[in-house]
């Protein structure tokens, strides 16, 4: 069994929620969980607080805007930039007493904010878990057009037509959606209920991911469409553990860039998994993380 504390960090005006299973003075390098979106919450990567039991003490977080965190509906667009998540991952390191030692994974969205914390080479970080996440979103939308065009000819129509339309909150487009989902986001039915308590609070508060992604995982119009890290990559010096599922959004050549330029890599594809492994294939993922975390720090 381990310890469960949480707390707030103050961050610029805000607050930043965190919650810690175990001892962060156990000796082992501490692991921090961004979660993804931008916009989603800790719930749905809760499955990593299962490394704890191996004495490593894991963090998770709500990023700001998000979650348990301070929610900011009226914040313009512009508002929401990388830059602010990585001062608010600094400013939480720095709370917590561990900047100088912990490993980072990132899940999706907090896989890009992984590689965008880890090309600065902060001194501190020991090693990085890169999950299911894009090194570009051109990629990522090209994949995305891939796999939506595998869908059945009626789901992609009624895609089409809302899309034109606009009417992207209607039933008819959010069911159509979900048909994309199950297929390549959790194809898990019916979906955890932590997964599902994620999707209920963006349907909640869906600022931040509107503001950064758009309406859907396909259908990317916001200020993250033009992201793109591959020429950065480079510069990341720590051991990465890359995570993708056979089925994911997050496709093969989506994936590549980070095992082309990252020097100390490696890359595990599981092969019943779409977007979340940590929850289609729990107990491998686990252990595949930790296994890897065991070996670097």
């Amino acid at each position: 069994m381990y310890s469960i504390s949480e707390g707030y960090a103050a961050f610029q005006n805000y607050q930043t929620w965190y919650r810690i299973c175990g001892d962060l003075r156990s000796g082992q390098t501490p692991l921090v969980v961004a979660h993804g979106g931008p916009g989603c919450t800790h719930d749905y990567v809760d499955a990593f607080r299962e490394i704890a039991e191996t004495g490593r003490a894991v963090i998770h977080y709500d990023q700001l805007g998000n979650g348990r965190s301070t929610h900011l509906p009226h914040k313009p667009a512009d508002f929401w930039q990388v830059p602010l998540f990585l001062d608010e991952l600094s400013n939480l390191l720095l709370h917590l007493g561990i900047a100088d030692n912990y490993a980072l994974l990132g899940q999706s969205w907090g896989g890009m904010l992984t590689a965008e914390h880890a090309v600065l080479r902060p001194i501190g970080l020991k090693a990085a878990v890169i999950a299911n996440s894009p090194a570009s979103m051109a990629l990522w939308l090209q994949a995305a057009a891939r796999l939506r065009a595998a869908l059945p000819a009626d789901v992609q129509a009624c895609l089409l037509e809302h899309e034109a339309a606009g009417t992207l909150t209607s039933d008819a487009y959010r069911a159509a959606s979900q048909v994309f989902y199950q297929r390549h986001v959790c194809r898990l039915d019916p979906w955890p209920a932590e997964v599902q308590r994620t999707f209920d609070a963006m349907d909640a508060d869906p600022t931040v991911y509107h503001a950064m992604n758009g309406p859907t995982e396909f259908h990317v119009i916001g200020s993250m469409k033009d992201w793109n890290i591959i020429d950065r990559l480079h510069a990341i010096a720590v051991p990465t553990l890359l995570i993708s599922g056979r089925y994911d959004e997050a496709a093969p050549e989506v994936v590549q860039p980070f095992a082309d330029h990252i020097r100390a890599n490696e890359w595990v594809i599981f092969e019943s998994s779409s977007h979340m492994p940590h929850v289609e294939e729990r107990s491998a993922c686990m252990k595949t993380v930790s296994d890897f975390l065991s070996r670097h720090c």
